[in-house]
């Protein structure tokens, strides 16, 4: 059986490696649960506070239509699956819709279009949003697709904190998921936008017919950039039928998922590692699991970009329940 070497409680801060070898995660993640987590959960309280969560709200600005063929995602338009396609939301409703989420406890907006990338007559309506959420006080996060170099700049000027680019999966894997863009296309648009000085929201998905191994590379990937994603997402797929994947999902083992969100706290001491799709699959146990292993940020509100959430109330009853209570970022700078 693998063993690990566990970290001392007196350590201060933890260690910022870019440097990590296969053999390495791969080692952390098999390690026996109850050492993976003791680690996972030393190191989480060396950045942050163990009771405090972080919550966001997401809203789908443009719906449908997206001419990838990720091979999980309803918005597709090589799949069928019976969701209409829409036009880009006018920016007063999203910044109404932004002051909703703050009273419900958000302090970070995320807005989805369902786009290959924006055209350069997005960007404009696109900002305007952005300019609107951060007005309000709340920090904004964006996922539009591949950027190119002038519209990174341009959202960056605009004050956008965060760009969510998921890289889903491994290397490896990646081609079995989606062949319209490849993993190097995902890696540059990241570059993009962490050249540009927006921090960067990318992980990935659980559940697409991936291996073990897959889940390691996939965070090590992430870890071993010059620059941790200051946000890693880590989402358990909820099949949609008229999906390729959704033919061949099977369910994540719920102690496999744990141990992933302990390897990207240990791989990335300084992320939010964030509980995203999939939480209406778990159980409170799963979550509370999640959360002593590392995570500290989830979605809240009852929708997320086409699939449902856990709704407010649930939420705050698991909080309650766990003594946990939501992180206020508004106005606060964090190394």
């Amino acid at each position: 059986m693998n063993t690990i070497d566990l970290p001392s409680l007196a350590e201060a801060t933890p260690t910022i490696r870019h440097d990590w070898s296969s053999s390495e995660a791969a080692a952390i993640y098999h390690a026996p649960f109850m050492d993976l987590i003791y680690r996972a959960q030393t190191i989480h309280r060396q950045s942050f506070d163990p009771n405090q969560v972080q919550c966001n709200q997401l809203l789908n600005i443009k719906t449908g239509g997206c001419a990838e063929d990720c091979g999980y995602c309803s918005q597709s338009s090589h799949h069928d699956t019976a969701l209409p396609a829409s036009k880009l939301m006018d920016p007063a409703e999203v910044i109404e819709a932004a002051k909703a989420a703050r009273a419900g406890g958000a302090t970070r907006y995320c807005m989805g279009a369902a786009w290959r990338s924006p055209k350069d007559r997005d960007m404009a309506p696109v900002i305007e949003m952005v300019k609107g959420v951060r007005a309000l006080g709340m920090e904004t996060c964006m996922t539009l697709g591949m950027l190119s170099d002038d519209q990174a700049r341009q959202l960056a000027e605009a004050g956008l904190d965060y760009y969510n680019h998921n890289i889903d999966t491994s290397e490896q894997f990646y081609p079995s998921v989606v062949k319209t863009r490849s993993f190097g296309d995902r890696l540059d648009t990241l570059q993009r936008v962490q050249d540009a000085g927006i921090k960067v929201c990318c992980g990935g998905i659980l559940g697409l017919g991936e291996k073990p191994t897959d889940r390691v590379e996939m965070l090590r990937t992430l870890a071993n950039l010059p620059k941790h994603p200051e946000s890693v997402p880590i989402n358990m797929l909820i099949p949609i039928a008229g999906t390729p994947i959704a033919q061949i999902a099977t369910p994540v083992d719920p102690i496999a998922f744990v141990r992933t969100i302990a390897l990207a706290r240990i791989l990335m001491p300084k992320s939010d590692v964030r509980l995203a799709a999939g939480r209406t699959a778990m159980s409170d146990e799963m979550q509370a699991l999640c959360f002593l292993a590392g995570a500290n940020s989830i979605f809240i509100g009852d929708q997320l970009l086409t699939t449902p959430n856990p709704g407010e109330d649930k939420d705050r009853n698991l909080f309650d329940r766990l003594g946990i209570t939501p992180r206020d970022d508004r106005g606060v700078q964090r190394s």
